[in-house]
């Protein structure tokens, strides 16, 4: 019986190829004879995806002209191809996969990797040849020769290809289709496109911009608190009445009720003073999107970032699977982990005793381990100095990952917390002070400190001198979105749950994307200019602008209908769910769009008119000041070119990248200040000021 082992991409394949000792590479496969596999095998691999889903053109030739009047695109049966640049590859593995007479599905252990794996089987026609799944969760060899020792049923995993596939569909369909119904429909209002819409991008684009629109339409509301300053045993502290009030004559009328006078002695007395000591638990292990929302609130490391550096961990066999949303381990990864504790403190570099040998349910449960654990250290632990070598990003999320699985077993966080309440003629004022008792497995996190809160030593009965003010305040506008914090808005719809005891309320949270794909969505809203990231703060460029005043009020800005469409997906999976169910309600939800998008244009005229000029993100054209300055690929140029204006501006020069805010400072102001970076055709980097002179860039030095 001859084998065929179907791998993602290469470095997956030689992965398991250097778990087989008779291994032999040849063109676009690894040859191996195995006791495992007495017939022989080979091991081949994809490029990720070998297939994808037709161009509309290919379906019917007027589909190739975007014109309103062949919407809606909805083809009968979906047809799949093989790119060009990758056919070579492809013939091989369908080759390889004629001749088998066991096919084993070795992609990622993953919805996505099972699709890769099945399109590539169908489209070689080999569907019906019997199949067996590899699913591991680390590319260790003895995790390899494991799992091909306890090769699972494949058809089991055939649900998993059914919802990745349908995904896949559902997004050509939103894509092709609902892109072109807005960029049409833009144009008709003399906003330039293309304008790329997606079934999660869109959604996920909109909340952005609601935070966007909450902060820049923020008025500022005066609100005013009573404060009490007290002094007890040489220490000063300050307590609050929990009323806030809208105006100071409020204030003043609650102390006059109780004859109570702003800045004068009054005597208050203890009501409470009570002492607590507690502990908190260590962080649960990490899934990738705990692991991005962390390293992104810590270094600023952007989600794709994140995913690419501990998928090369994965692969250099060092962590475990990172595409999870789970994170629990089970009682064997706990086992092996409770077996190599000194040496993952030694490569932490940390020397503690075990507070906690057992397994504890916060970390460890089976039940709740359903494809793939939490993020943690293989067995190949490294040594300080093996780490040290790693790239920078490598070695800061191995220490991450290894810090938090150690956790685990350290000591509790314990505090001890007062709470004081005063009572001032009849107005209750209390505060709360936090004291360090014992770092725990705090010390493993080089992290700031919050400092002590220290309040003195009273009891109940006690009096004390108060001195009461009000306190002049102003309402704060929501903080714009980072990064990381658009990784926990998709997991949780719009709800920025980012405590762990709020996530935990949320039995299953109906989350846009998927764990693998949400960083892919941030990337595709940066690459479609609608968002820009500075500082690691998310702003919405004028583009995006546009998009969201069209969009408002439809489905395609509900991140609700995507999470309950993302929940109906898991149920395919599940076989709770049937895929032609979920494109029936897709294309009902195309031909809706189609049948209500222009009314949506009719009622936002004059916005979208306006936003013609943002969306090119730049002001009026510096020659004919009739255009405005867009976006056309390599360059910016002006909306008027078809009434003559040739004006254009580079995005590039001498090998340095001309930023929009300084494309904008040229049209305003007519130049720049000083760039740093550009290269002499010697190679040489200098700095220069551009300046903007009867329509061409000169150059001003210091």
């Amino acid at each position: 019986m001859f084998t065929v082992i179907l791998a993602e991409k290469p470095s997956q394949a030689k992965s398991y190829a250097d778990a087989f000792h008779t291994a032999k590479k040849t063109d676009g496969y690894f040859h191996i004879e195995d006791p495992l596999f007495p017939g022989g095998a080979a091991i081949t691999w994809g490029f990720g995806h070998l297939v994808s889903l037709e161009e509309p053109q290919k379906y019917k030739p007027e589909w190739k002209r975007w014109k309103l009047d062949t919407l809606p695109m909805i083809p009968e049966e979906f047809k799949f191809t093989v790119p060009y640049a990758k056919r070579a590859q492809f013939n091989i593995v369908k080759g390889l996969l004629r001749k088998a007479d066991q096919i084993v599905v070795a992609t990622d252990s993953d919805r996505e990797g099972e699709n890769i794996a099945r399109s590539i089987i169908e489209q070689a026609g080999y569907m019906h040849k019997p199949t067996k799944r590899l699913w591991i969760n680390s590319l260790e060899k003895d995790v390899i020769r494991k799992g091909f020792q306890e090769l699972r049923n494949g058809e089991d995993y055939l649900p998993l290809y059914d919802e990745a596939q349908t995904r896949q569909v559902s997004d050509w369909l939103v894509g092709m289709n609902i892109s072109r119904l807005y960029t049409l429909l833009l144009q008709e209002k003399g906003v330039d496109g293309p304008f790329s819409l997606g079934r999660v991008q869109t959604p996920t684009l909109y909340m952005i911009w609601q935070r966007q629109h909450e902060i820049e339409n923020f008025k500022p509301e005066p609100f005013f608190q009573l404060i009490a300053d007290h002094k007890e045993s040489g220490i000063k502290f300050q307590t609050k009445h929990k009323t806030t009030f809208k105006t100071r004559e409020e204030a003043d009328g609650m102390l006059q009720k109780h004859g109570v006078l702003t800045g004068e002695d009054s005597q208050g007395r203890v009501v409470k003073a009570e002492k607590k000591l507690k502990k908190m638990l260590a962080p649960s292990l990490h899934s990738l999107s705990s692991l991005q929302a962390k390293m992104n609130r810590r270094y600023k490391y952007s989600p794709s970032n994140v995913l690419k550096t501990v998928q090369n961990l994965y692969e250099k066999k060092l962590v475990s699977y990172p595409r999870t949303d789970c994170q629990f381990i089970t009682m064997s990864e706990f086992r092996y982990l409770s077996g190599q504790l000194d040496q993952m403190k030694q490569a932490a570099g940390t020397s503690f005793e075990t507070a906690h040998p057992k397994p504890r349910p916060k970390y460890v449960q089976d039940q709740k381990v359903q494809e793939h654990y939490a993020i943690i250290p293989t067995k190949k632990v490294l040594t300080q100095e093996r780490i040290e070598k790693l790239k920078p990003m490598e070695k800061n999320i191995y220490h991450e990952i290894l810090n938090s699985t150690l956790a685990m077993f350290h000591e509790d966080y314990h505090y001890e917390e007062t709470q004081i309440d005063v009572d001032v003629k009849g107005i209750l004022f209390s505060t709360k002070g936090t004291i360090e008792k014992k770092r725990g497995w705090k010390e493993l996190f080089n992290e700031n400190n919050k400092k002590d809160t220290i309040l003195p030593s009273l009891k109940t009965g006690d009096e004390i001198g108060s001195v009461v003010n009000i306190k002049e305040d102003v309402t704060k506008p929501p903080k714009p979105y980072t990064e990381g914090q658009l990784i926990t808005m998709m997991k949780t719809a719009g709800k920025m749950l980012e405590d762990e005891q709020d996530q935990a309320m949320l039995k299953e949270v109906e989350g846009i994307g998927t764990e693998a794909t949400r960083a892919s969505i941030i990337d595709t809203l940066k690459k479609q200019q609608y968002i820009t990231v500075t500082k690691n703060t998310v702003s919405v460029t004028d583009k995006g602008v546009t998009l969201c005043q069209v969009i408002g009020g439809t489905l395609l800005s509900s991140p609700e209908m995507t999470a309950r469409w993302e929940t109906y997906l898991k149920k395919i999976s599940r076989k709770e769910g049937s895929q032609e169910a979920f494109l029936n309600n897709i294309a009902k939800f195309i031909q809706h769009m189609i049948a209500e998008a222009p009314k949506q244009m009719g009622d936002v005229k004059a916005s979208a008119s306006s936003g013609q000029k943002k969306s090119s993100i730049m002001p009026e054209c510096p020659a004919c000041k009739k255009g405005v300055m867009v976006d056309k690929g390599g360059f910016f140029g002006c909306s008027e070119y078809k009434q003559g204006c040739r004006q254009t501006l580079p995005k590039m020069l001498l090998k340095k990248k001309i930023s929009d805010a300084q494309i904008k400072a040229l049209c305003e102001k007519g130049q720049t200040g000083m760039i740093k970076g550009f290269k002499s055709k010697a190679g040489k980097t200098f700095s220069a000021r551009l300046i903007l002179k009867d329509g061409k860039i000169e150059m001003a030095f210091k």
